[in-house]
């Protein structure tokens, strides 16, 4: 099974590189570090792997992903904890008791270098490294100017704020929603290869092109081929998301990642692992996250204008007046240090990440889960909505919706016959039109029965012949019968020879599905498609159903990405596509959109792992309720950033005439702050 590592000190792409190739020579089948999160993907020896590491770059340190977060969380609520207890001490013993000297002191600032001395060091490291003003700096300036004019409570309880803000808005994104452990499962552990008249078993990664290898029932396709020898029912799902198993027999090609249900294959490779389709989703899916476009945060950019123009307002504010008029430099020194207590923008720092954490946490008690507020951001601005088909529109489970008769048989008929005859299969289609008939099939009255591959089944029931199956059934035994071409998976039934009719059996649509469709274009989505790897007849039955606005149809999971890709081309930068899968082969394509959207109940764990949006129930009018709590985040959020800023920049001014005293600025501050939190706190309800 693969292991995610995290790497400590990884600071160069060059590097990553290093590890990487280091790690494939030394014999690892799977081995990926992506540098953007410091993280590395194996397969394999664990404390191998380590030691690699430390050989190429001894000063990367490589700690186990469950050990680093568990490791995190506990060292930063051994910081929190200690310096919250010693803050409410700080502030009984000021405002309670009165006293105010360097032992108070020392408390509150024992309490503010607990929780400060992270965001200190990164101030001072992203300066020299050419960052200066961004929101670390800003935290620092304003506490430190605090501190300059003894408002110690004020200095301490930002820091705190800011650093309790930052450790809930971890929790709430998880990092490592890329993971690829699922898909991974998808790759065949070893291969049969046959040599002369022996089979010998070997890693799939051994093959070479031409290589003849055997496949029985239940393994899963190691390469790509093409089958030389026998025929099969294999499971196709985890690559196209057909949930029908496909027939395979001799001359047609077969893909890595299928699972083999019924016969025996013998198959002549025609790919090697690393061309092959299960080695190409991998990549894909890997790709796909590079691709994304990553959401800076607003209080980034905003710092990089803010925080220049406020210390150097208060600069001025500091020394031009003095010189200027005579004025005592004591004087505007206080007036610039209330300044920037006055514009530290903890309103932003607080109710921003915590609208966000808030949208975040009544999605999810809607039953939808959100990995991040960029992603929240997202589905506010939802232009296009690609939805799989097979256990998204659809439940996934296959239901006879009608029977056609011909021939002056009746339905009853049609259906028991049909029922008697697939008595001994387990295929779906079977299943479905067994559940039809719904009453108990004595299989003794079966006498006959013949499995006709990629056909149909025949059988004998008492002197009745009956056959079932597709329509080449159908000219093989020279059956006449007035229609080729029906919508749907359709089973022809044949009594004794004279064609009985058919039995339309429909993959079912979720009761919820046309409600959901018609909500998102009220809420102005412009186009809501389907991209499925089903065939063009049923495809285009439940877009007609549905009243989608188009659909692809025939699709493998790279086919999927470049429908993404060509949509791509035709948006704004702002709008976003969003696409809702179920299966690992929808992993790819999750991870390509601007939002991946999984079904949660049924779905694939690669499929939730990838996606940045899981609908833990699977119904699809979370999707348009998710979209709504998008819009009211982001409605919320904006209001608190215009508050602050317009409340702000009238103390600022207030401040720079000395018309402001420090509790206003505390006010300004702090009060600002609280009721931006208040606002915040509305998403929840």
């Amino acid at each position: 099974m693969p292991k995610k590592l995290k790497l400590e000190g990884l600071d160069c792409a060059s590097c990553a590189y290093e590890i990487e190739e280091a790690l494939k020579k030394e014999g690892f089948e799977f081995a990926l570090v992506n540098f953007t999160t410091s993280e590395l993907v194996i397969e394999g020896d664990v404390e191998k792997a380590k030691r690699i590491v430390r050989n190429v770059e001894p000063g990367v340190k490589v700690i186990e992903e469950d050990e680093h977060e568990h490791e995190h969380r506990e060292k930063v609520l051994y910081f929190i904890i200690p310096s919250i207890i010693l803050f409410a001490i700080g502030i009984v013993l000021r405002y309670y008791y009165g006293i105010d000297n360097a032992f108070v002191m020392g408390i509150f600032t024992v309490s503010y270098l607990l929780v400060g001395w992270k965001v200190l060091k990164s101030a001072v490291l992203n300066s020299f490294h050419g960052n200066v003003f961004d929101e670390n700096f800003l935290i620092v300036i304003a506490t430190l100017g605090a501190f300059a004019i003894h408002e110690y409570p004020e200095a301490v309880g930002v820091m705190l704020f800011y650093v309790v803000g930052e450790f809930f808005q971890d929790m709430a994104v998880n990092k490592s929603r890329r993971s690829i452990k699922a898909l991974l499962a998808l790759k065949a552990e070893y291969a049969n290869l046959v040599t002369g008249d022996k089979i010998v078993r070997v890693t799939p990664e051994e093959l070479k092109v031409g290589d003849i290898i055997l496949i029985k029932p239940g393994e899963r396709v190691p390469v790509d081929g093409m089958v030389i020898e026998g025929s099969s029912n294999a499971d196709t799902s985890a690559l196209t998301g057909e949930s029908i198993p496909r027939t395979v027999k001799e001359g047609e090609e077969i893909l890595s990642g299928m699972l083999n249900l019924t016969g025996v294959l013998k198959v002549k490779v025609t790919k090697e692992l690393r061309e092959s389709t299960i080695s190409r989703i991998l990549e894909l899916v890997e790709n796909a996250s590079a691709k994304k476009a990553k959401t800076e945060k607003f209080i980034t950019k905003f710092a990089h204008y803010y925080t220049p123009a406020v210390v150097g307002l208060a600069a001025l504010v500091a020394t031009v007046p003095p010189l200027t008029t005579g004025d005592p430099f004591s004087t505007w020194i206080y007036r610039a240090l209330v300044l920037l207590v006055i514009s530290c923008p903890c309103a932003l720092v607080l109710s921003i990440p915590l609208g966000y954490f808030g949208g975040i946490g009544r999605a999810a008690r809607e039953g939808i889960l959100v990995k991040g507020s960029n992603y929240l951001d997202a589905l506010h601005s939802a232009a296009v909505v690609a939805f799989d088909k097979t256990g998204t529109l659809t439940k996934g489970v296959f239901k006879v919706t009608k029977i056609e008769t011909r021939n002056g048989f009746t339905e009853e008929e049609i259906i028991r016959f049909a029922a008697l005859a697939e008595a001994h299969s387990n295929h779906p289609i079977a299943k479905a039109i067994k559940d039809a008939y719904d009453k108990k099939i004595n299989e003794t009255e079966v006498l006959e029965y013949e499995e006709i591959a990629g056909h149909g089944v025949r059988a004998r029931i008492g002197d009745v012949e009956i056959m079932v199956g597709n329509d080449r059934l159908l000219h093989r035994f020279e059956i006449g019968h007035d229609t080729c071409h029906v919508k749907g998976t359709v089973a022809h039934v044949v009594i004794n020879g004279k064609y009985a009719g058919y039995i339309i059996i429909s993959d079912e649509i979720k009761e919820d599905a046309p409600a959901a469709i018609k909500e998102l274009k009220h809420l102005g989505v412009e186009k809501v498609i389907m991209v499925t790897g089903d065939g063009e007849d049923v495809a285009e039955e439940i877009a007609s159903h549905l009243g989608l606005d188009g659909f692809y149809a025939e699709l493998l999971p790279e086919d999927k990405v470049r429908v993404i890709e060509e949509l791509e081309k035709k948006k704004t930068p702002s709008e976003k596509i969003i696409f809702v899968g179920d299966g690992i082969n929808d992993a790819p394509v999750l991870a390509r959109a601007d939002v991946g959207v999984a079904m949660g109940a049924l779905g694939s764990d690669a499929a939730i792992e990838t996606a940045d949006v899981v609908i833990m129930d699977d119904k699809l009018s979370k999707l348009p309720k998710g979209i709504r709590i998008a819009r009211k985040t982001r409605r919320i959020v904006w209001q608190n950033i215009i508050f602050a800023l317009g409340v702000k920049l009238s103390f600022i001014s207030l401040g720079i005439l000395g018309e402001a005293t420090m509790w206003e600025a505390v006010f300004a501050d702090v009060g600002v702050a609280l009721i931006a939190v208040f606002n915040a706190m509305r998403i929840l309800r």
